[in-house]
C-alpha cells in the first residue's frame, strides 16, 4: 500500500530552512566568477544538475544506513511505493531542468539585468496565481502587498547593474526568462506536494536526476561537446552539492511548513545574499539604487512572513473548530 501520510513542520521552521537555502543560492554567481566562465553556462546547468543527482543518491543511502529509511524495502523505494504521483516527479523534473535552461537562454539574450529582473521577479507571481487556479486557495491581499513589494526591491538590485544593450530588449529573451519564472513556481508547488508523501532526499533524488536527463541533451544541442577545466569542474561541483543539493534539500523541508507561493517569494533572499557576497569577496562598489532594493527586498520579506504566520494562524483555528 502507498504511503499517504502527510509531513508537516511549524511555519517558523519552514521560513528558517527556505531562507537558508536562499542563502546558499546567493552564491551561485560569485562562484561562477570565481571560476565557471570557461564553461557554457547550458553546460554547468546541466552538470550541476547531474552533480546534484549523485548527491541524493548518495544522501539516501546514508540515510537508509541510520536512518528511518532502514528497512525491508529496496533502497531507493519507487515513486508509487512512496505514494507519489510519477507524473508529479516528471513535471517537477521538467520544472527545474526547464528553469536551469531557460534562464541561462535567456539571459544570453536579454543581458543579466534584465534577464535576472524578469526571472526573480515573475517567478512569485507565477506561483501565486496558479495557486490560486489551479489549487484554488487564493492568497490573501497582505501576501500579494509584501511580494510585490519584495519583487519590486529585486529588480531595483538587478537593474541597479545596467544592462546597456539593446540586446536587453529581446522579446524571445523575455519570454524565455518568464518562462523560467513559470517554471521554477510549478517545481516549488509540485515539489510541496511530493515531499508531503516522502523524504526530500529520495523527492529530490528522483527529481534531479529527471533534470538531469533532460539537460544534458539539450545542452549538448545548444552548445555542441563541453570542454571542462579544472576550475569548471570544481565550480560544478560546488554548485550540485551545494547550491542544488544542501539547498534543495532544505528548501524541500521548509516546504513541508509554508505554501509554496511563499517558499517562492522568500527566494528573492537570493540577490541579498549575492550582493553581500559582491561587497565582501569581490569587493563590488554598489549604487544607491542597490542599497534601495535591498531594503525594499527585506520590507517586502517581512510583510510577507506576516502573512504566511496568519494564514497558518487561521488554519490552526479552523481545524480546531468540532
Amino acid at each position: 500500500m502507498a504511503n499517504t501520510k502527510i509531513h508537516t513542520i511549524s511555519p517558523a521552521l519552514g521560513i528558517t530552512l527556505v531562507s537558508i537555502a536562499a542563502v546558499f543560492w546567493g552564491t551561485t554567481g560569485t562562484a561562477q566568477s570565481l571560476g565557471g566562465g570557461s564553461l557554457s553556462p547550458y553546460w554547468l546547468g546541466a552538470a550541476q544538475l547531474v552533480v546534484s543527482a549523485g548527491f541524493y543518491a548518495a544522501l539516501c543511502w546514508v540515510l537508509a544506513q541510520r536512518g528511518p529509511l532502514r528497512s525491508r524495502r529496496p533502497l531507493l523505494p519507487t515513486p508509487s511505493q512512496l505514494g507519489m504521483d510519477l507524473r508529479h516527479v516528471a513535471l517537477a523534473a521538467v520544472g527545474i531542468g526547464g528553469y536551469s535552461i531557460c534562464f541561462y537562454a535567456g539571459v544570453k539574450l536579454t543581458g543579466v539585468a534584465v534577464g535576472t529582473a524578469v526571472a526573480i521577479g515573475s517567478s512569485p507571481i507565477w506561483a501565486g496565481l496558479m495557486q490560486a487556479i489551479f489549487l484554488r486557495t487564493p492568497l490573501s491581499a497582505l501576501w500579494w502587498c509584501g511580494t510585490a513589494v519584495s519583487i519590486a526591491g529585486g529588480v531595483a538590485m538587478a537593474l541597479s547593474k545596467g544592462s546597456g544593450a539593446a540586446s536587453s530588449l529581446s522579446v524571445p529573451g523575455l519570454l524565455l526568462c518568464l518562462l523560467a519564472g513559470l517554471s521554477y513556481a510549478a517545481y516549488a508547488l509540485i515539489n510541496k506536494r511530493l515531499v508531503a508523501r516522502a523524504s526530500p532526499a529520495l523527492v529530490n533524488f528522483y527529481v534531479f536526476s529527471g533534470a538531469a536527463l533532460f539537460a544534458v541533451p539539450v545542452a549538448f544541442a545548444l552548445a555542441g561537446v563541453p570542454r571542462f577545466t579544472a576550475s569548471s569542474l570544481l565550480v560544478a561541483l560546488y554548485l550540485g552539492v551545494v547550491v542544488s543539493g544542501v539547498a534543495h534539500a532544505l528548501f524541500s523541508s521548509g516546504l513541508r511548513g509554508i505554501s509554496g507561493p511563499t517558499g517562492v517569494t522568500l527566494s528573492l533572499i537570493e540577490p541579498v545574499a549575492a550582493f553581500v557576497l559582491a561587497i565582501w569577496v569581490v569587493g563590488e562598489h554598489q549604487a544607491l539604487q542597490s542599497w534601495v532594493g535591498l531594503a525594499l527586498v527585506m520590507v517586502g520579506l517581512l510583510v510577507v512572513v506576516r502573512a504566511e504566520l496568519q494564514a497558518s494562524r487561521r488554519e490552526r483555528l479552523q481545524a480546531a473548530v468540532p
